[in-house]
């Protein structure tokens, strides 16, 4: 475990506080890591929706086709 001092404002300081009170932690550390793994799953390894998996497995089962230059195959 990293031990770290950091510097809050008034605002985040209230938050961390809520976050504690309300979810019953013991310390703000414990509220920091909540929020932490929150934004973790949320932002940086989102899920892929059911419906959006399925999308993918029809497309990929769909007729591809060759194109030898893609600017002249796709020209307007």
């Amino acid at each position: 475990m990293v031990k770290a001092i950091v510097d809050i404002n008034d605002e985040a300081n209230r938050i961390l506080n809520i976050v504690k009170a309300k979810e019953n932690l013991r310390d703000k550390s414990d509220a920091i890591n909540l929020i932490l793994s929150i934004y973790g799953k949320e932002m940086l390894e989102p899920e892929l929706k059911p419906e959006f998996i399925k999308e993918l497995l029809k497309a990929q089962k769909e007729k591809t086709i060759k194109v030898k230059d893609f600017s002249e195959h796709y020209k307007r």
